[in-house]
């Protein structure tokens, strides 16, 4: 095994787990990316690129003993459309910067629309139906509960909705990401994935707080909106 295999598989043991650095750091990186977002960084993206980049290895069972090989396609799928609507939102971010000064926030929060609300709620509900459809008939190498489909359909297409929310700089993306960590952090506990897991638990507690945060920036814009109390994206 050379170095770079040593590297790529290193791993320690907890509680009798074996788990890769490579699921610790990317969500470490996860975790930096969503401070990031809440103080309207633009760096955030790249930096959960990187993460999600490592996480998909760690689901997809790339390399080490992957948890005896227990695939989980919808968590190792959603990394895959993080990465696409982490650029979308990279490009958005960056336009929205042109022009103004170095330290500005690169969105201003705003609740969705009713019509852009029930776009995104359509789609979950729609996506979540397909989706566990869909991962049944591909199949995982062995034999899951049957929440299982249906816990990994609801985090991807959630985690989609989330992501895009975010980019299009939406309060409501701080729910869909406690909605998804509420189903999450169990799924990933029964399964061994303690790290993630761990992380995915902050997350929520992290995601409470920065759903205040933008609240509160919304609301404070759409009062220097008065009296029309249209509250304008950027």
């Amino acid at each position: 095994m050379n170095v770079f295999e040593r590297l790529y598989d290193a791993s320690i043991t907890i509680g009798g787990h074996g788990i890769t650095w490579r699921e610790i750091v990317g969500n470490l990186f996860g975790l930096a990316s969503a401070i990031g977002g809440m103080r309207r960084k633009v760096w955030a993206w790249p930096i959960g690129i990187i993460g999600n980049a490592l996480l998909f290895t760690v689901f997809f069972a790339l390399g080490f003993t992957a948890h005896g090989g227990q695939v989980m396609f919808g968590q190792a799928g959603r990394q895959v459309f993080f990465i696409l609507t982490s650029l979308y939102g990279w490009v958005l971010w960056q336009r929205n910067r042109r022009g103004r000064a170095d330290d500005a926030p690169a969105v201003q929060p705003r609740w969705a629309t009713m019509t852009e609300r029930a776009g995104y709620i359509g789609f979950w509900i729609v996506g979540v139906l397909v989706c566990q459809w869909l991962f049944r008939v591909i199949g995982v190498g062995w034999t899951p509960p049957d929440f299982y489909y249906w816990a990994d359909a609801w985090i991807f297409v959630g985690s989609i909705v989330a992501t895009f929310a975010m980019a299009r700089g939406w309060v409501d993306f701080w729910l869909a990401w406690l909605a998804v960590d509420l189903v999450g952090v169990p799924e990933l506990i029964h399964f061994e994935y303690y790290p993630s897991a761990a992380l995915y638990a902050i997350y929520a507690a992290f995601v409470v707080w920065g759903f205040f945060v933008w609240l509160r920036i919304s609301r404070a814009k759409g009062r220097t909106n008065e009296p029309t109390g249209q509250v304008v994206a950027s």
